[in-house]
């Protein structure tokens, strides 16, 4: 794979897929298709860059900190989030948008929203194991929506990605998560008189589960967590689950480790022998999936 820099992980409906550039800008961008138990192993060569903003790569070849999920240097960070949704810079933006509920674990459920054409990859980027529509419409609709749950019901519309990984590995079972997922939404229905934009239709509960999508049934318990990569530093093992941005990878010296491919993104990688193992800074995973200094 030398001479490609890795753009991150993306969650078509087909499965989860790792997304490649050439490093000078030269070769449009593509994609290698990510299998659960298939065995693969990287190198990470020189120095980690900035991957640009918008799909244009950064003007300066910018180098960003290894520990960085955001792998953007400052311009080029601000010049993605000014075009971002989440921004709130573009309301007068004329496609359909959908308002979802997503659980992630006991007591862990967000409201958010996703432009309607993209589906539920959103939620797949997220980690979302379990979610819902509630309904759709425009921009504004949407967020106004977003806000009053936030504001009537206290549901909050981030989840820090460490609360997420500490509880993947010992969830309750599939009518447990849609249960409780299914018992917000009759709360958040229930608001219809108590400022509901009338713009946004609303949509019928259906619990849509990814632990199967995710591979998380066998994955096992993680034992450590790659906190960075290093020039010459090695990631090698077989793959047996994936959710939002990680990697869980059974590696032949460390056990079940997670690597956060934000953390991969602007690294320059070429192949490396599968049973290679770990040999980038990592830190243990406690027992419940607590991790120490990861972030």
């Amino acid at each position: 794979m030398s001479g490609w820099r890795c753009t991150g992980l993306r969650w078509p409906r087909g499965g989860p897929v790792l997304g490649w550039a050439r490093s000078d800008g030269t070769a449009r961008g593509r994609v290698s298709v990510l299998a659960y138990g298939k065995e693969l192993g990287f190198r990470a060569e020189g120095e980690r860059h900035c991957i640009g903003a918008r799909g244009n790569p950064c003007p300066v070849g910018a180098p960003v900190p290894v520990r960085s999920t955001g792998a953007r240097c400052a311009e080029c960070a601000r010049l993605d989030r000014a075009h971002s949704v989440a921004a709130d810079t573009i309301a007068d933006d004329p496609r359909t948008y959908r308002v979802y509920l997503a659980w992630f674990g006991p007591g862990m459920v967000k409201v958010g929203i996703t432009g309607e054409a993209r589906d539920a990859a959103r939620l797949r980027e997220q980690g979302a194991v379990v979610f819902s529509w509630l309904g759709r419409g425009p921009l504004m609709a949407a967020r106004r929506t977003e806000e009053l749950l936030r504001s009537a019901l206290g549901v909050p519309d981030r989840i820090p990605y460490a609360r997420k990984r500490a509880v993947r590995d010992a969830l309750p079972g599939a009518a447990e998560r849609a249960a409780e997922l299914e018992a917000l939404y009759r709360r958040a229905v229930a608001l219809a008189g108590a400022g509901w934009p009338e713009a946004l239709e609303r949509l019928p509960f259906e619990a849509v589960d990814h632990a199967a999508v995710f591979g998380l049934g066998g994955a096992g318990r993680a034992a450590r967590a790659v906190t960075g990569l290093v020039d010459g530093g090695v990631v090698a093992g077989r793959l047996v689950a994936a959710a939002g941005p990680d990697l869980h990878l059974e590696t032949v010296d460390e056990g079940v480790v997670v690597l956060d491919t934000r953390l991969v993104t602007g690294w320059d990688l070429v192949g490396a022998d599968a049973r290679a193992g770990l040999s980038v800074p990592s830190v243990a995973v406690r027992a419940g999936g607590v991790q120490h200094g990861l972030f």
